[in-house]
């Protein structure tokens, strides 16, 4: 009797090696000495690329395009702010194009943002996602498929050998 051959479905633990370029810039990529694994259907990678593996084998490559709207979404004018500078600490020296980590303090809530640019009292910064407007390329290749844990499916994401998640 043949073992059934495992696809990639909801509830199982992928591993992917893959290439992530943009405008033919590669940004991002994993081999398959040391995969990205995620677990399919929990929304833990962008959406276009998780519907684009379903059905996939471990040894099957794929080259997928993903549009802006199944990425990182379209990108949003309205997510550009101004910051008085007097909201920032002292010693607050931003530099065009950092990276920043910035605190609702009503909410508690955390948003990524980069500065776009800097003026006298105020910066400029970006809540969109880097990645936002932008039409993914993928090359990619199922290196490993299992059946998720129940603790990983409980915890929605994978754990890693030692039982913790990575």
């Amino acid at each position: 009797m043949s073992e059934e051959k495992l696809v990639v479905a909801d509830d199982m633990v992928v591993s992917l090696a893959y290439v992530l370029t943009v405008d033919g810039e590669e940004l991002d990529s994993a081999d398959a000495s040391d995969p990205l694994e995620y677990l399919q259907g929990h929304s833990q990678i962008i959406p276009g690329l998780e519907q684009a593996l379903a059905g996939m084998s471990v040894g099957d490559e794929l080259d997928v395009v993903v549009e802006a709207v199944d990425a990182y979404g379209e990108y949003d004018e309205e997510e550009v702010d101004l910051i008085p500078l007097d909201a920032f600490p002292d010693d607050f020296d931003p530099t065009l194009g950092d990276d920043l980590q910035l605190r609702d303090t009503e909410t508690g809530q955390v948003f990524n943002a980069t500065v776009i640019e800097v003026l006298e009292d105020a910066i400029k910064v970006d809540f969109n996602h880097p990645l936002a407007g932008e039409t993914l390329t993928f090359k990619v290749e199922i290196t490993g498929l299992r059946p998720a844990t129940k603790d990983e499916l409980a915890h929605g994401h994978v754990h890693g050998a030692d039982g913790h998640s990575h």
